[in-house]
């Protein structure tokens, strides 16, 4: 499959508005990560605003990373109206497996239909009901192992599932990609795994979901490449990454 340009350039001729609620760590380079995309970006989670914020996005970002109850409801909210509207969404289970907590919610959030789900393998074995050694937000187990366990969870959920790693692997339950692109110093940027759900989200409007999937980790893995060529470390990596 090679519509990652066609897909880039279908989401720059409209830019989608990405409702985003993700963890502190995040925010500030998700949101400089959506507009060097194309996108716009706007970090909305107040309970008194979320749904009718919601309501005027074209694309939603679930992140769990810095949980809490008043958040919780947040994203089940804004995660309903999206489904409401037949408009995509995107939830990232970030240390799913880590606490109870976090399963609750996570069972809640699944409820509302997301689009895509992207996790690393631990993160999706978690969320699929099978083992993971994971310590938080860190994957302890590879791609390889999660593969099934993502089958699986898209099937029963009917998302796109993504495994981040070294090879990612996406399936929508029938069809797998694997992504081989990306540079190893991308996950030593606190938050770039975090963004990359934003511009999935960016790329889903209009859009076949499990191409837009393919595409946005493609494009992603390519700027992480280009970064890696003047990057000397992780600072300035980030820079050459926006």
């Amino acid at each position: 499959m090679d519509t990652t340009g066609q897909s880039l350039a279908g989401m720059r001729q409209s830019p989608p508005l990405v409702h985003c609620i993700t963890n502190y760590v995040a925010m500030n380079i998700m949101a400089n990560v959506l507009l060097a995309a194309g996108a716009s970006p706007a970090m909305v989670h107040a309970r008194e605003e979320v749904a009718e914020f919601a309501g005027l996005a074209q694309t939603l970002s679930v992140n769990i990373g810095t949980l809490d109850p008043a958040w919780a409801e947040a994203m089940v909210t804004a995660a309903g109206v999206m489904r409401s509207h037949g408009r995509p969404w995107v939830l990232d289970p970030v240390g799913v497996g880590a606490t109870r907590f976090r399963q609750a919610v996570c069972a809640d959030l699944l409820k509302e239909g997301p689009t895509v789900i992207r996790g690393n393998a631990s993160e999706i074995l978690a969320l699929a009901g099978a083992g993971a050694t994971g310590r938080g937000a860190d994957a302890a187990d590879p791609v390889e192992a999660a593969e099934h366990a993502a089958r699986d969870l898209a099937q029963r959920t009917g998302a796109v599932v993504a495994v981040s790693g070294a090879i990612d692997y996406v399936t929508d339950g029938s069809t797998a990609y694997r992504i081989a692109n990306g540079d190893a110093l991308m996950p030593r940027v606190t938050a770039l795994g975090c963004s990359l759900n934003g511009v999935i989200a960016a790329f889903l409007p209009g859009q076949d979901a499990l191409e837009a999937t393919v595409a946005a980790l493609a494009y992603y893995g390519l700027a992480g490449e280009r970064a890696a060529e003047t990057a000397k470390g992780p600072g300035s990596f980030q820079t050459a990454f926006l």
